[in-house]
């Protein structure tokens, strides 16, 4: 009798995403038809196959990680654990010359120590290597082979492999980090919240590293984000079809547009910033689609016509800091007051006291997480002329 091959089977898709962004993940998943079976603060779940993770993979640009479940039950004690990871047929899931890591969450009164649950899990998938093949892979805490995820969480035990591996916010292509960069995928949410369309202007003062200008580009070009990554948890498992990724690599690359539909403007005081931010986005191969030039913020040329312009300014945490910050957030006020009628506005800051130095009525304020800090991304209409009733 043939054995069971957990990735041959359509299963749960677990899909993460920074906290707060599971709207805009889902507004991503919607045209691809996927029924949504679950919505959370920081995931979504659908269900599908280990090749459809693939895809997901390539396509998603708020998504941390695609996680296929392998597993889901009870378990009250690390011995159980232990037990329930080797049912699993992980010789027809993990190469035997592979490398296997193990990552986690875990919150569970059976053991005092998240690590030790990370410890049995490994055991217990290299004892059954062993077991049904004679031979061990190698394990460690490295995520660019297979990865499997371990959530454990009061009684309720969820094993999933981790088809991404490192976290898709890594695409790749920020190779000079600058100071203080905001996450790929925060960036792809800012630019959802923005409404958007890749088809008006859009305008980036301050631009530092161009994360959020590479973001804008490869939405305008609609090229996939994972297209600028060469490596995926999904291609050490047994299952994965290289012919069959290949086919869809270039199925989403001819979906590209070969022009960029509308002009993207991204400038920074900083002539070493300017030269990262044109650097990544060279690997990231939007150069093109980009005009990057060094001036003040407030000295960026907009193009005729609509659009939108978006400035990440600095928060600020010490009194001298936020005296001078008073300043320059006053600034960001006058320059859309007297140089960005038409366009509509956006500062995105994790102080909000800083924030009503702008000087503007926000019209909506939208809620993010960097990391740990509270952000908004407030929104100013900036008309041309007097304001309609």
């Amino acid at each position: 009798m043939p054995s069971f091959d957990s990735l041959r089977n359509k299963s749960t898709i677990l899909i993460t995403c920074p906290k707060g962004l599971s709207g805009y993940l889902r507004n991503e998943l919607e045209p691809i038809a996927f029924p949504i079976t679950g919505e959370y603060a920081s995931g979504i779940s659908i269900r599908g196959s280990f090749d459809d993770c693939m895809m997901l993979n390539l396509k998603l640009s708020t998504a941390h990680h695609v996680l296929f479940l392998l597993k889901e039950c009870t378990c009250t004690s690390a011995d159980e654990l232990y037990k329930t990871v080797r049912t699993i047929d992980w010789e027809n899931i993990i190469p035997l010359d592979g490398y296997v890591c193990v990552t986690s969450v875990v919150h569970t009164s059976s053991i005092t120590d998240s690590r030790y649950a990370n410890v049995r899990c490994k055991d217990a998938i290299v004892d059954r290597l062993v077991n049904k093949t004679g031979k061990r892979c190698n394990s460690g805490n490295e995520r660019n082979k297979t990865v499997v995820f371990l959530y454990w969480v009061d009684n309720r035990l969820c094993l999933y492999i981790d088809t991404s591996g490192e976290p898709l916010s890594k695409r790749g292509y920020r190779i000079i980090p600058g100071s203080a960069p905001m996450q790929e995928t925060l960036a792809a949410g800012v630019i959802a919240a923005t409404q958007w369309k890749g088809t008006e202007n859009f305008v980036n003062p301050m631009c530092g590293s161009g994360t959020i200008a590479i973001e804008a580009a490869l939405k305008a070009l609609n090229k996939a984000p994972g297209l600028t990554r060469s490596n995926f948890g999904f291609m050490h498992c047994l299952s994965f079809d290289p012919g069959a990724f290949g086919q869809l690599r270039k199925k989403l690359e001819e979906m590209q547009h070969t022009e960029c539909p509308s002009k993207i403007i991204a400038t920074d005081h900083s002539t070493e910033a300017i030269a990262a931010a044109q650097h990544n986005a060279s690997i990231a191969g939007v150069e093109q689609c980009i005009e990057f030039s060094v001036c003040d913020f407030n000295e960026t040329s907009l193009p005729i016509g609509k659009g939108i312009i978006i400035l990440n300014p600095e928060y600020g945490y010490r009194m001298g800091e936020i005296d001078t910050l008073k300043l320059l957030y006053r600034d960001i006020g006058n320059f859309f007051k007297n140089k960005c009628r038409g366009y509509t506005g956006f500062v995105f800051t994790g102080n909000f006291d800083l924030a009503k130095f702008v000087g503007l009525k926000a019209k909506r304020k939208y809620p993010f997480l960097s990391g740990k800090i509270d952000c908004r991304l407030y929104e100013y209409e900036l008309y041309e002329g007097s304001r309609p009733n």
